[in-house]
């Protein structure tokens, strides 16, 4: 046939009823052609036909006769089976005799016999006799034994197909489908099918039109000797025996070619007939696969429309997150954070909806996410550790760009935070004096997981750091003088930025729940190698830590150098130190 099935309820019966309707066809078309070969050989008889007929004729001959001396010989051995029990047994070694010489005589006529009906075999299949019209119809009758005749085994194996189609199960229909892609593919396999079957009824058209073509001569032959004899029987009975003899030769003459146009012409006839039902048979075949194809199409439209749809509602609300975003989120870090969790949600319900438009077997779906999910957790370890991270790092307690943060031994402000990096640029100094060196930085954000690169930055809302005044007290040196003259300084530079400090402090208490102390000036006296030091501690704001300490270290000179009693009671040059670097 050559039309694939499209899984319908209704093809099998148009299929099975186009290879019944075809396989007809084909038969009587063979039967009206070995008539027709029949016709020829009778209109020509030429010799190479009649050499044919008598070699044919002659085996024959010999396989009757054949068969006839078997038929005798069984015959004899019978009677003599039945004498032999009865005989003396004196007189039964002569009947035994006979018996055997009659059954070796028998296998020589039977092997005879076998011998003659493959020769039969070969000459009508490849001697004389097929080389005529008839033996090439009988060879092209023998390559399609499927549809002119069924072996034992032809049959088994058709049974067998037939039973293996039936327990495979059957190829999933519209009901089955619910993807775009599956709705898609059914709707190509429907014009497939379509278009093969329109090919198939060309073709049916094509032989119609042969046999058509084939018919007429042999109708108007058919016509012509009706014709003939109807004149001949509506003419005046003669009284004349020549004239009365030659018209019953010419009626017989007629008759037998009455004969020979009908074997040919009612095959032809029928295949019409059957091959007009054929195309009846296909074309409702096809306008069924065609209706049901009508129904696929509106299906994919109307899926297409409605994930077209859902995508604008998905961008729609994109851009209303983003204007909403801009208009009442001032903050730089939060509108980011904003904006990156909509690209992330938007990203996710396009996905949603791509997923629920074109898959249909959520099974098959979830297996294969599977594989993939733990094929991508493997493959992208570090990428899905970094996106992590990120939001992490843009929580509550997270980094924001123009922070100071310091990790794998790297100072520096932050000034761009990525989904799965972020970059800082570097600074350098002595601890005090921090200047930039002109490069950036790149750290992935999984370095927040990386116990072996901890990540120091300041406390959200919080922009000072903790510096050292380190004077070593004399031997005989009044200490409790020392401590409290320095403090004095200490204290009259620390209260020109004393306020922003307290207002960073204030911005901790509101965020953290826990009890952290006001930042300011402390003295601590400690034993050290080089004798006894008195340590100053005290806040500096970050971004203006070395003017401050500048302006702390000419004030503490200023003070030693003016002040003798306190000139003598400190040993070497007074130090200012940052406790913790960067």
């Amino acid at each position: 046939m050559g039309v694939r099935d499209v899984g319908l309820p209704s093809d099998a019966i148009y299929q099975e009823s186009a290879k019944a309707l075809g396989a007809q066809a084909v038969q009587l078309a063979f039967q009206s052609a070995r008539a027709e070969s029949a016709l020829v050989m009778a209109q020509k008889g030429d010799g190479q036909n009649q050499g044919a007929s008598e070699s044919t004729q002659r085996l024959e001959q010999v396989k009757q006769r054949t068969t006839s001396q078997i038929d005798q010989l069984q015959a004899q051995v019978g009677n003599l089976n039945a004498k032999i029990p009865k005989t003396p047994a004196s007189k039964r070694t002569s009947l035994i005799s006979q018996r055997d010489a009659l059954n070796s005589e028998l296998e020589l006529q039977k092997s005879l016999l076998d011998a003659i009906e493959k020769m039969a075999t070969f000459v009508e299949n490849n001697g004389e006799a097929g080389r005529g019209l008839l033996g090439n119809i009988n060879r092209l009758a023998q390559s399609i034994p499927e549809v002119l005749g069924h072996t034992i085994a032809d049959k088994t194996s058709a049974t067998q197909d037939k039973v293996e189609a039936a327990k495979s199960p059957a190829k999933p229909s519209l009901a089955n489908s619910g993807g775009l892609v599956e709705d898609a593919m059914t709707l190509y396999d429907y014009l497939s099918a379509v278009h093969q079957i329109d090919t198939v009824i060309n073709e049916t058209n094509y032989t119609r039109d042969v046999a058509e073509h084939v018919r007429s001569p042999l109708r108007d032959a058919m016509r012509a000797t009706i014709q003939r004899s109807q004149q001949l029987a509506g003419q005046n009975t003669s009284n004349d025996p020549q004239q009365l003899q030659a018209q019953r030769q010419e009626l017989v003459q007629l008759t037998e070619r009455f004969k020979l146009l009908e074997n040919p012409l009612l095959p032809l006839s029928q295949e019409l007939v059957i091959l007009g039902s054929a195309r009846a048979n296909l074309e409702q075949w096809r306008d069924s696969i065609a209706r049901e194809s009508k129904y696929v199409l509106r299906s994919v439209l109307l899926r297409v429309l409605a994930i077209l749809i859902a995508l604008g509602l998905v961008l729609v609300l994109s851009e209303v997150w983003r204007r909403v975003t801009f208009r009442y989120i001032g903050d730089p870090r939060r509108r980011r954070q904003f904006l990156v969790l909509r690209r992330v949600v938007i990203g996710f319900l396009v996905g949603l909806v791509l997923i629920f438009g074109f898959v249909s077997q959520f099974s098959s779906l979830a297996t294969f996410a599977g594989f993939i999910t733990a094929g991508i957790a493997v493959g992208l370890q570090a990428v899905l550790l970094s996106v992590a991270a990120y939001f992490f790092i843009i929580g509550r307690y997270g980094i924001r760009v123009g922070d100071r943060i310091s990790v794998a031994g790297i100072t520096g402000d932050v000034v761009d935070i990525g989904l799965v990096r972020m970059y800082v640029m570097e600074l350098a100094g002595t601890g005090l004096d921090f200047y930039p060196t002109g490069r950036i930085v790149v750290f992935s954000n999984s370095v927040l997981f990386q116990t072996s690169t901890p990540l120091f930055k300041q406390i959200p809302g919080t922009e000072y750091a903790w510096h050292e005044v380190v004077v070593t007290i004399a031997p005989n040196g009044n200490h409790k003088l020392v401590q409290e003259k320095l403090m004095s300084v200490v204290d009259e530079v620390y209260s020109k930025y004393r306020d922003e400090i307290e207002r960073q402090h204030a911005a901790v208490e509101r965020r953290v729940d826990i009890q952290v102390d006001v930042p300011r000036p402390e003295a601590r006296l400690q034993f050290a190698d080089g004798g006894l030091e008195l340590m100053i501690r005290y806040p500096v704001e970050i971004r203006r830590a070395p003017d401050t300490d500048e302006e702390m270290t000419r004030r503490v000179l200023d003070l030693i150098s003016k002040d003798e009693t306190l000139k003598t009671a400190v040993s070497g040059i007074p130090k200012i130190r940052s406790p913790i670097r960067g």
